[in-house]
């Protein structure tokens, strides 16, 4: 039953016929795809979750339901690009719904009718609820509008029905997981002893000196390292080196880019289609007929403050039935016709200045001398910018003192005042002050209150058909040239190409490196290709490509071969670590002594606030067990030889001082409460998601 059943009760047939035919519009493409069971396809699988096979149709169904949402709020289709997002929300929507739902059955977590009743229009309205319908002149949740909404519902639009449908689906499993999550925030309780630590690892204060010599002290060449050593090494630390399945692939581009000719035919286009902007007799349409609206909207009403880039350094010449540019950026370019202009309300005005400021490190009288001297300097012509660059001492320096277009009232009085009272352009002479200090300035563009309609046309070049299949061409007979990952090397060099590597690539990958828009790659890694396959050619946005794929990552420890220096470099750490260890122990005295006895590698540090709380050292890094070893000491005592991430601590405590005593740790209670509870939701949804053993085969169909 609905959660307002009642209300819809009559209207629930007609809704429903509407809410299909809406969505089988919305998600059609999707559903008539080749992947999709209508088509009478196998009951494949993408996935298994928590034990439960996900089908192909069933994940198509949770994809149809994300994209028929995204069509409602945003008015139009996604893009491919917005459909991976949708696709990858549709598959944690299913995680969650199978992971978390196995949870929630065996702790028995479920929401009543009841309770939907209630968030929706009872006692304890969802959040969401509440937000769309509070007034915002008042602040306060408007019951009666929301009642009223409820009432209307069935003669609203379809679109709003269906989008009210949807987001009631998802208020009940919302619901289950806060209630799951708050149980085992319940369960996170801080004992008195937890915070009693806490506040002593917090105020126990250590004043420490400390030798260190780091692992650099001693010579890659002093230590040898088997294959042995670093096998063993790696199974012991099989956590640290565990890896996802992936594809290592190289590959070469052949550039989709406009042609000599392309651009002299899109130059001659933008001439013709200048002169008939010019002659056109309604620019608005004329805009929105020919523009690409690649950048804005083809029609607008610009203050000077507004306009594009393009006209900024034009305001004072723009003229009504005109048409400037093209204007390119990038393979945009843009012609602008001032439709009409007219006297604005505000005025704009555009200047530069320095400012000197007065403040501590000088007197009003230091500061005004110097701010004269520059306006000095500039009566005699000296360059704005480069003063401005160097001496300004306002956030505008960088860009010489440009102060861009500013309106009336955005500039404090006085500086406003000697802007918009100058009427012209050109320095002020004279010095301004402010409460910010002394400020030269020059007027770049005369005040004015003209606001401009200006039609905008952009157009994109775009490589010709005949430059695309150029391109191919030379892909083509790259890709029937090569059979091997040899043979792709040697004709790749001979040929001058730039080879490209793209490493540990996951099965899920929508862009490899260099490349964005790679997912038919990637699908040719996981699914068809062997080591030292060579692909077909690829067509991406901007290129061809063809791949080979040189290598495969499978799921769990990674092979040696692929983390071999990493690992290296730990195995003769401790190598090192053991020689530093072994040499400090044959020395005595004190730290200072031992210090000079070792050599220049080794140096004398010392610390008077140390916290047991914290877990590195000054000039050492990460040395948790050198300060652990520092708190269990007694005054006046020197450890034993430490390594530690970098290299080697001897640590001597030379006073403690003991937190004193409180007698309330609510505090620092509280605190720790805080600090797991704002964990739990991230904690529990990878500790679900573990448990459920994800098999995530998407790869093989999108």
């Amino acid at each position: 039953m609905s959660l307002i059943g009642k209300i819809r009760e009559k209207t629930a047939l007609i809704v429903g016929a509407v809410a299909i035919g809406l969505i089988l519009f919305l998600v059609g493409g999707d559903l008539l795809a080749p992947n999709s069971q209508l088509l009478g396809g196998p009951d494949t699988e993408v996935g298994e979750i928590a034990g439960q096979n996900i089908s192909l149709e069933e994940y198509q169904q949770a994809i149809n339901e994300q994209k028929a949402n995204f069509a409602l709020r945003a008015q139009r289709q996604p893009s491919e690009g917005e459909m991976n997002s949708l696709r990858q929300q549709a598959w944690s929507k299913l995680i969650a719904e199978r992971a978390f739902g196995k949870e929630f059955e065996e702790l028995g977590i479920e929401v009543t009718e009841r309770e939907l009743i209630d968030m929706v229009q009872g006692n304890n309205i969802d959040p969401g609820i509440r937000q769309s319908f509070t007034d915002p002149n008042t602040g306060e949740f408007d019951r009666n509008r929301l009642l009223n909404y409820l009432q209307a519902l069935p003669q609203l639009q379809p679109e709003q029905q269906i989008s009210w449908q949807l987001y009631e689906q998802n208020l009940g499993e919302a619901r289950e997981r806060l209630k799951y999550d708050n149980l085992l925030i319940a369960g996170n309780y801080i004992t008195q002893e937890e915070a009693k630590r806490q506040y002593q690892a917090d105020n126990t204060v250590a004043e420490v000196r400390y030798l260190y010599v780091p692992y650099y002290a001693v010579s890659d060449s002093a230590v040898n390292v088997t294959d042995s050593e670093l096998r063993s090494y790696l199974e012991e630390h099989q956590k640290e080196y565990e890896v996802e399945e992936g594809r290592s692939l190289q590959f070469v581009r052949f550039s989709i880019i406009p042609s000599e000719v392309d651009v002299e035919d899109f130059n001659s286009d933008m001439e013709e289609l200048k002169a008939d902007f010019a002659a056109a007799r309604n620019d608005s349409t004329f805009a929105v007929i020919n523009t690409d609206a690649v950048t804005g909207a083809p029609f607008q009403t610009y203050t000077p403050g507004t306009l594009p880039a393009a006209l900024l350094d034009s305001v004072s010449t723009l003229a009504e039935g005109k048409v400037y540019g093209p204007f390119q950026q990038g393979d945009v370019y843009a012609l602008y016709k001032v439709s009409s202009s007219y006297e604005d309300t505000i005025a704009y005005a555009r200047a530069r200045h320095i400012l000197i400021k007065t403040d501590d490190s000088r007197t009003e009288a230091e500061a005004r001398k110097e701010a004269q001297d520059l306006l000095t300097q500039l009566r005699n012509g000296a360059d704005f910018a480069e003063l401005a660059r160097t001496n300004s001492e306002d956030g505008s320096s960088a860009q010489g003192g440009d102060l861009g277009w500013f309106p009336e009232g955005r500039m404090v009085e006085p500086f406003e005042d000697a802007v918009f009272e100058s009427g012209k352009t050109g320095l002020i002479n004279r010095l301004v002050q402010t409460d910010y200090g002394f400020h030269i300035i020059d007027v770049t563009e005369a005040p004015t209150n003209q606001a401009y309609k200006i039609a905008v046309v952009e157009r994109e070049l775009y490589p010709s058909d005949q430059t695309r299949d150029e391109a191919f061409r030379e892909a083509d007979i790259f890709a029937s040239s090569v059979d091997d990952f040899d043979s792709f090397v040697a004709t790749a060099q001979e040929d001058s190409l730039d080879i490209r590597t793209a490493e540990s690539v996951a099965k899920n990958a929508q862009t490899v490196t260099g490349l964005n828009d790679a997912r038919q790659i990637v699908r040719w890694a996981y699914t068809d290709a062997t080591v030292g396959a060579v692909s077909e050619v690829y067509e991406l946005e901007d290129a061809y490509v063809v791949a080979v794929l040189t290598g495969k990552t499978e799921k769990g420890t990674a092979r040696l071969e692929n983390v071999r220096s990493g690992v290296e470099a730990k195995v003769k750490a401790k190598k090192k670590g053991t020689v530093i260890v072994d040499k400090l122990k044959g020395l005595s005295g004190s730290l200072d002594e031992m210090a000079e006895a070792y050599g220049a590698d080794a140096n004398v540090y010392s610390s008077s606030d140390l916290k047991m709380s914290t877990n590195t050292l000054p000039n050492v890094g990460f040395a948790a067990q050198a300060i652990g070893k520092a708190f269990a000491m007694e005054a006046g005592q020197v450890s034993e030889p430490i390594t530690t991430e970098n290299g080697v601590v001897i640590i001597q405590l030379e006073a403690l001082t003991n937190a004193p005593e409180i007698a309330d740790y609510a505090t620092y209670k509280d605190q720790l409460q805080q600090q797991r509870s704002s964990r739990v939701g991230f904690n529990i949804a990878e500790a679900v998601q573990e448990s459920a053993n994800i098999e995530d085969n998407r790869y093989k169909f999108y």
